[in-house]
C-alpha cells in the first residue's frame, strides 16, 4: 500500500470515479512501470499557466501504486489520483525513490495545501490541509517554481466535470 494507504483517503470510502474525455498520449515505459496514457494538466498561478502531462489514478489499484517504484520523473511530468470523493487524505512515500511535492486540491479545482519535497522511501504521512478531492504528484521543487499557493485553481478534464469551468 503506498500512503497511509497511499492514495486511498483516510476515514473516507473510495469510489472509482469516471473518466472523463482525455488527450491521450503514451509515455515510454520501463519493466518497473508499462506505457501510461497521459493527459494534460494545467496549473494557474499568478505567474501564469503551467502545463504538465500527467498519468491518471483513478483506480483504487492505480491509486494504491501512483508513482511507486519510479526511478526518475521528468519536470514536466506527474500524476493526477482523483480519490472518488472529497475528505482528508494523506500520502506516504513508500517504495517512492523520487521525491515529489504532493499537491492536495478540493473538489472546487482549488489547491489546498502542497506537501513539497518529500523523502524518497518515508513512511511518514503527509496530509491534506482539508477535504481533497485531487491529488496532484509532480516532481520535487515544481510548486515552488510555478509560485503555487494555496487558491490556485488546478484545470483537468476531470476536475473541471466536478468543479465547474
Amino acid at each position: 500500500m503506498r500512503s497511509f494507504v497511499h492514495s486511498c483517503l483516510v476515514a473516507v470510502a473510495l469510489a472509482a470515479a469516471p473518466l472523463s474525455a482525455t488527450v491521450e498520449v503514451r509515455a515510454e515505459g520501463t519493466p518497473e512501470q508499462p506505457a501510461a496514457s497521459l493527459s494534460r494538466l494545467t496549473v494557474e498561478t499568478a505567474s501564469g499557466l503551467h502545463a504538465y502531462d500527467v498519468e491518471l489514478a483513478v483506480t483504487p489499484a492505480e491509486r494504491s501504486r501512483g508513482l511507486m517504484y519510479r526511478k526518475s520523473l521528468a519536470a514536466d511530468r506527474g500524476m493526477l489520483f482523483d480519490m472518488g470523493v472529497a475528505g482528508p487524505a494523506a500520502f506516504w512515500m513508500r517504495n517512492t525513490f523520487v521525491s515529489l511535492d504532493i499537491i492536495f486540491i478540493g473538489a472546487d479545482g482549488r489547491v489546498l495545501n502542497v506537501g513539497a519535497r518529500t523523502t524518497p522511501l518515508s513512511e511518514a504521512t503527509v496530509p491534506s490541509d482539508g477535504d481533497a478531492r485531487f491529488v496532484l504528484e509532480l516532481v520535487a521543487g515544481q510548486a515552488d517554481a510555478i509560485g503555487l499557493k494555496r487558491g490556485d485553481r488546478v484545470r483537468h478534464p476531470i476536475i473541471d466535470a466536478i468543479a465547474g469551468p
